[in-house]
Parts: structure tokens; C-alpha cells; sequence
């Protein structure tokens, strides 16, 4: 690979480089090729969710921005396993919601909410890169959907649940094994391997080809995003062989204490690597007074 051809990771890209309204193209293409719509970005939002940390290069690395239809994004990349994952991000639009309507508005004022996931471990069982998960009322008995009237501003409008309830996208990076020929595959294979191809049409890749090269980066730009990439390699390292050693001492024990001192090695080795300890506990389930006395 040429020099010219190495392109910053989306993660990175997203905490340092896409909040930027001159690099919104980005974004916006990514958007419209998964929405299957023109999407626009207006502005990008502050929340707790995503501010720049110290801790940003290890778990999950967010985005929370605002289209020209007035509804609320959350793109957020995965780079580990965690507990309770459909939980938190059920809490994150349920909060995204809240944030956005305040005390005493009517609520048609309430924001669509899209909660795009970009996964980099194993969530579970599925035979397909990209899960979609959207509220239709369905009849028990009739199979029809329902539509719901309402009163707006002195009209009467006819909308479908799915056009208010939120929308979740899943999307597995490490499942993708397909020759990329839509837009999305690109888009996917992007996420994976960090390649883009020196041809590509795709909304948001053209744009990146010009926006998210590594040698485009300062020496200390590029020697932090090293560091980062280091991190998730070694991260990951460890919470594998863990793992592993877990299952393994489980197994011969048929007892739980196999498991939890998998689960006390994995705590362990990421507290040297100086892991901060909110995100070991989502990554163990240990307790943080567990993790302290380690």
C-alpha cells in the first residue's frame, strides 16, 4: 500500500477529525448510503456521551449530531465486548430523547432518534454484517400495520410508528466477507480494513479519500493515533487470552471460580495497562471494590 493510500480509522476520524463542518461530507455520505436517504448534518451536539477523555482511545468512541429533518444520530464504534450492551444503548436514545425536549413542550416536540452501532467484537448468534431494528404495530389477527392520526399545529397528519420511535442499526465489522459492490459493502469494508478504493463513487468515501489520510497528520498526530491503535491491539490481546485461560480453568474445575478468576485476570492486566475502571467494569462485570482490591 502506498503511502497516500493509508486512511485514518472511523473511530479516530470521529473523535478528532469529522466533528469539523468542513468534514461533515464524510458523515453525511456514510449516513445517506445506510439511511438509504439525502441526509444533511446541521450541527454536531455536546453531551456526555460524546466528549473527548482521557480514557477515549480504549472501549467506544461516540458522535451525537443533528440532521436537517431536526432528528437526532448517535453513531457509536464498539472496539470491545461489553456487558449489557443492547441495555446501554437502549438508555442512550431513551437519554438522547430527554435531553432534547424540555419541561413543559407538547410532545410532538419529541426527536426521532437513529442509534447506528459499529461493532467490533462478537455480539452474538446472526449470519449477517448489518441488523436493523425498527417499531412497526403489526395486527395480530389481520398482519396490517397500524397507522395513527394525529392533530399538528392545526392539521391532521398520518404517520407511522416507525416514522417517530427510534431506529437501531447494528453493524458487525468482523462478519463482513464479501467482495464490496454496493456503496454500503464499501462503506463496510472500510470500517474493517481501512482501505478505500482509488476509484470509488461512494457518497462519504470519495470525501474521505481527501480528508482521512494518515500522512496528511502531524509526526505527534500520527504518533497519538499509533498509540491508539496500539491500545485496541493490546486491549484486545488481553482480554482474549483472559478469556480463554477463563473458560479453560472453568472447564476443568466445573466450578465458578474458574470463571471469576478469568474475570479477575482480565481486570488485572487492564488495570497495568492503566485502563480506566468504568470501562473494565462493563468489561468484566466485576464490581468496582473488586477491581480495586486486585
Amino acid at each position: 500500500m502506498e503511502q497516500a493510500d493509508r486512511y485514518i480509522r472511523f473511530d479516530w476520524a470521529i473523535k478528532r477529525l469529522l466533528r469539523q463542518k468542513a468534514n461533515f461530507s464524510v458523515l453525511e455520505g456514510f449516513l445517506t448510503v445506510l439511511l438509504g436517504e439525502e441526509v444533511k448534518i446541521i450541527e454536531i451536539l455536546e453531551s456526555e456521551s460524546n466528549q473527548q477523555t482521557a480514557d477515549d482511545k480504549f472501549n467506544r468512541v461516540d458522535i451525537k449530531a443533528k440532521n436537517d429533518k431536526d432528528e437526532i444520530i448517535i453513531i457509536e464504534v464498539q472496539n470491545t465486548r461489553e456487558l449489557y450492551y443492547l441495555e446501554r444503548i437502549l438508555y442512550g436514545v431513551a437519554k438522547a430523547i430527554t435531553e432534547h425536549i424540555s419541561l413543559g413542550e407538547r410532545y410532538y416536540e419529541v426527536k426521532k432518534i437513529y442509534s447506528i452501532s459499529i461493532l467490533y467484537f462478537d455480539i452474538g448468534k446472526g449470519d449477517d454484517y448489518l441488523y436493523h431494528g425498527q417499531n412497526n404495530f403489526v395486527g395480530v389477527h389481520t398482519n396490517d400495520r397500524l397507522e395513527v392520526t394525529t392533530k399538528e399545529k392545526d392539521a391532521l397528519v398520518h404517520k407511522l410508528p416507525a416514522e417517530v420511535f427510534p431506529e437501531y442499526f447494528l453493524i458487525r465489522v468482523n462478519e463482513f466477507n464479501k467482495v464490496a459492490v454496493t456503496p454500503l459493502e464499501e462503506w463496510v469494508e472500510y470500517l474493517k480494513t481501512g482501505c478505500i478504493r482509488s476509484d470509488t463513487e461512494t457518497p462519504g468515501l470519495k470525501e474521505a479519500r481527501e480528508k482521512l489520510v494518515y500522512y496528511n497528520m502531524s509526526k505527534a498526530e500520527r504518533q497519538a493515533y499509533d498509540e491508539h491503535l496500539s491500545a485496541i491491539m493490546i486491549q484486545n490481546d488481553v482480554l482474549d487470552g483472559a478469556k480463554l485461560e477463563g473458560r479453560m480453568e472453568g472447564r476443568m474445575e466445573g466450578r465458578m471460580e474458574g470463571r471469576m478468576e478469568g474475570l479477575q485476570e482480565v481486570a488485572r492486566n487492564m488495570k497495568k495497562l492503566g485502563v480506566p475502571i468504568e470501562v473494565i467494569i462493563q468489561s468484566t462485570g466485576l464490581s468496582g471494590k473488586e477491581i480495586e482490591i486486585l
